[in-house]
């Protein structure tokens, strides 16, 4: 409770310091709106559906290129781990492409896909698949050694000792990396949505980049709240409590 109290007077504070530069017209309202303007918008945008269908139809792309980024991050992570071979060709091809900025990807998908649904889950799915590898590889490295032998001494073998030892216990480091990968994600798909116009779904980086061109900048701030509010609930909702819990189950003591 105290450490709500304390984040909500901060915010506060912030929203009181942002009143007051707009009030000083140190920029003109178009440049810089007010709170009270951007409210209006998300209120407007809230009540005509346009918001809620955005958020929806990001929300799915993200969900879709997020989940198989996973699919494909997490065996190659673990065959990284497993294997010298792999580990001096794709592990190396995922430290070298993880510094990417996803906006790079986007001229390739759209050569490659054309304005349309695939180039966008194309764009999110290599934002999302690096960063996993890298974080499967270093979860699976930094579990002592000793739980390996301990297996190999009990009988386990094979893919009985990846699924019951080395999996389990790298976890917390895989929460990690997938939180990761979550937030890479999204940075992907905002760039995918701003770059790449098609006429099945307008999503958050649709609402952004039509803000830019209408000089809206309620309606481009007001959209960057959401997306910043959609991903701390993302964090406190799902992957802060995994965490807690990864933590306590193998006594690292998370606060």
């Amino acid at each position: 409770m105290k450490r709500a109290l304390l984040a909500t007077i901060f915010f506060l504070i912030l929203l009181a310091i942002w009143s007051v530069i707009v009030q000083l017209k140190i920029w003109s309202p178009i440049l810089l709106p007010s709170p009270q303007s951007v409210g209006e918008y998300l209120l407007g945008a809230a009540r005509d559906g346009t918001l809620l269908q955005a958020t929806s139809v990001t929300v799915r792309r993200l969900l879709v290129g997020y989940l198989i980024g996973i699919a494909i991050g997490l065996p190659l992570g673990l065959l990284t781990s497993a294997s010298k071979f792999v580990e001096d060709t794709i592990g190396v091809l995922a430290l070298g492409l993880q510094t990417l900025p996803s906006v790079c990807w986007i001229p390739l998908a759209l050569l490659w896909f054309g304005q349309t649904e695939s180039a966008m889950l194309f764009v999110v799915i290599m934002g999302t698949v690096w960063s996993v590898v890298i974080a499967t590889d270093t979860g699976v490295r930094n579990i002592p050694p000793i739980y390996a032998r301990a297996a190999r001494t009990m009988g386990s073998r094979g893919l009985h000792k990846w699924t019951k030892v080395i999996l389990p216990a790298s976890l917390p480091y895989l929460v990690s990396g997938m939180k990761q990968g979550w937030a890479f994600a999204w940075r992907s798909l905002m760039a995918a949505e701003i770059y790449v116009t098609i006429l099945t779904g307008f999503g958050l980086g649709h609402l952004l980049h039509y803000g830019r061109e209408l000089h809206a900048m309620d309606q481009v701030i007001g959209v960057m709240f959401v997306i910043v509010l959609i991903g701390l609930l993302t964090d406190k909702i799902v992957f802060a409590p995994i965490e807690r819990f990864l933590h306590r189950r193998w006594g690292t003591g998370l606060r």
